[in-house]
């Protein structure tokens, strides 16, 4: 792709930015779904993700004819089924962690995927981070991990912490991977259309079984379930994750990955609304670190050069 039909920067950051605010509901909305069915753990988590990826795929079907199978680089469709892969590991942890501990510590720990990111890329990629993006990531780990702690200890409702945070965590990996073979999918050839039909409709294909052998199945839910699929598919992901793929195209990953760190906050808030999880001061604090450290990390990589698609 030519320099000129790259889109002003501007246009990168709002874009980023609306991702991060559908994103925001993602927590919101499992959360809804499983107390409006009555049920949590491993089962319960696989049908919503694979539900909420189901519904994404159907939406995407008309960009399967457009995908320019001919004129794809050699690796190109091996990266998008790998972040497909990677995309269900992640979903099936992070949703799962969701019945063990608090939306702020989930969201919390899920979005440490700047430091995986960077990790990898400079390994994989050898794209070394500048020192002010490594002291940016420090400050909004610090700040993200300031808001997990807030989200556990005496008077949380949380019934496992350890277990949840952890499977976070294993949701950060994959998540982590997951970006970074879909920059690599779309530098091969992949429009933003094509990879994430191929990417998404695998995730959905790896999960859709899962949910009868663990658990309860599909059918039988509360209308408002459904309801919230739906909307789980459109925001968070149509919308969110549609967002931060389309962005890793023209900025560094470790960028759009701290853009995300975002998410916490906004979940957090939300979550006090709706489920009465009060944000203590830690929160506010980590929200403080969080701010700053995305700056300075998005000062630090602004010459970062983005993903060559030529």
């Amino acid at each position: 792709m030519k320099l000129s039909d790259r889109p002003p920067h501007w246009l990168v950051w709002l874009i980023l930015t609306l991702g991060v605010l559908a994103i925001s509901t993602a927590a919101i909305f499992v959360r809804l779904a499983s107390l409006s069915a009555d049920k949590s753990g491993v089962g319960f988590s696989l049908a919503i993700s694979a539900s909420r990826l189901t519904l994404a795929s159907l939406l995407l079907l008309p960009a399967w004819p457009k995908i320019p199978w001919q004129a794809l680089q050699p690796g190109a469709l091996a990266y998008a089924i790998a972040a497909g892969v990677c995309l269900a590991f992640h979903f099936t942890t992070w949703t799962t962690s969701l019945s063990y501990t608090s939306i702020a510590a989930s969201t919390s720990i899920v979005t440490t995927n700047p430091l995986w990111v960077a990790l990898l890329s400079w390994l994989w990629l050898k794209q070394k981070p500048t020192k002010q993006t490594i002291l940016g990531i420090a400050v909004a780990l610090c700040g993200g991990l300031i808001i997990g702690l807030a989200g556990v200890g005496p008077g949380s409702m949380a019934p496992n912490p350890l277990l949840g945070n952890f499977l976070a965590l294993t949701g950060a990996w994959g998540a982590s991977l997951y970006f970074l073979f879909g920059q690599q999918a779309q530098a091969r050839g992949f429009g933003i259309g094509g990879y994430i039909a191929v990417a998404y409709s695998l995730a959905a294909a790896i999960l859709l079984p899962l949910s009868f052998i663990f658990g309860p199945g599909y059918l039988g839910y509360p209308p408002p379930v459904y309801l919230y699929l739906l909307l789980m598919a459109l925001l968070p992901q149509l919308v969110g994750h549609t967002s931060f793929n389309w962005s890793v195209r023209w900025m560094s990953p470790t960028v759009v990955t701290l853009a995300i760190l975002f998410e916490p906050v906004g979940s957090s808030f939300l979550a006090y609304f709706l489920f009465r999880e009060v944000p203590s001061p830690q929160l506010f604090l980590g929200a403080v670190f969080l701010l700053f450290g995305v700056a300075i990390a998005a000062f630090g990589t602004r010459k970062t050069k983005a993903v060559n698609l030529n």
